[in-house]
């Protein structure tokens, strides 16, 4: 197994390169695996893939802390590649009450851990930006403390979340969270490539981390001409994968009938896929029990 430490440096090494990479984002152990079969060189965990699989709606901090930190935990067990941690808002609202909580989150093993600027309360969904900026140079501290060289991504979900706010304000916020040592910037729900370019030069040479949207038509290659650093498919995989399971389950359920399942992957398939994953001498996350 690759060390935590070999690990932080290795995603440190990347966030500070050239190149553009896909951070493919597992819900469960066994999804790691298999991305990491694939040859991807990082992953990030989902919230809202956590979340489905628990049986959580991904919002307000409906996922308790405890069972978000113990997935992660489960994530970067499961794998030798480093691991960015979809920690939410860091499941507080003050500055003190952040650190103490992305120190828990380093605990986890994790390369990095990405803060979003959102509130648990409907009517006043986004954190003023003063206290925003507070709550990242409290996060920032609390990683400078921990010496443990792990990144700092600032997420900002204005664009996802119905909010009408220009582009110049959102460019602000990302800078001032830059300024206030966020490694890295995460903006989910953004097509137009002259925005893109536009945020990847005011954030630079901090890199930028986008969402991909399947409706863009957008490939890696054009994402990388943008120069962007940095493509999560967020809960993409894992709703893809709900997808198959919801068509099949309410085929038998409304219709009767079994159909769906052949598209199912073969048995053998998935099957070999573990035999040969354990071969290589897997062990089951600690965190998962006996």
């Amino acid at each position: 197994m690759t060390s935590i430490h070999e690990r932080r440096r290795i995603f440190r090494r990347l966030n500070e390169s050239s190149g553009t990479h896909v951070l493919p984002n597992p819900w469960n152990v066994g999804s790691a695996r298999y991305l990491e079969h694939l040859g991807f060189k990082a992953l990030s965990t989902t919230s809202a893939g956590i979340a489905f699989a628990d049986g959580f709606p991904d919002t307000d901090w409906a996922v308790p802390r405890e069972v978000m930190l113990k997935h992660i935990r489960e994530i970067v067990e499961a794998t030798d590649l480093p691991v960015i941690a979809d920690f939410e808002s860091g499941y507080a609202n003050e500055p003190e009450d952040v650190a103490r909580n992305v120190v828990l989150c380093i605990n986890t093993g994790v390369a990095g851990i990405m803060i979003e600027d959102t509130t648990p309360d409907h009517q006043r969904p986004f954190y003023p930006l003063e206290l925003a900026v507070e709550r990242i140079r409290a996060a920032r501290a609390a990683i400078d403390s921990s010496a443990t060289g792990i990144a700092l991504i600032a997420g900002v979900e204005r664009l996802t979340n119905n909010h009408e706010e220009s582009l110049t304000s959102i460019i602000d916020r990302l800078k001032a969270y830059v300024a206030a040592g966020a490694e890295g910037v995460h903006v989910p729900g953004i097509v137009d490539p002259e925005a893109i370019i536009t945020i990847v030069k005011a954030v630079a040479p901090r890199p930028v981390s986008i969402v991909v949207e399947p409706g863009s038509g957008f490939t890696i290659r054009n994402y990388a001409e943008l120069g962007v650093r940095w493509l999560s498919s967020g809960s993409g995989m894992c709703r893809a994968a709900w997808g198959g399971f919801m068509r099949a389950a309410e085929e038998v359920a409304h219709q009767g009938s079994f159909s769906t399942l052949r598209d199912a992957v073969p048995f053998s398939q998935i099957n070999q896929f573990f035999r040969q994953d354990l071969r290589k001498g897997r062990k089951r996350p600690q965190s998962q029990g006996d």
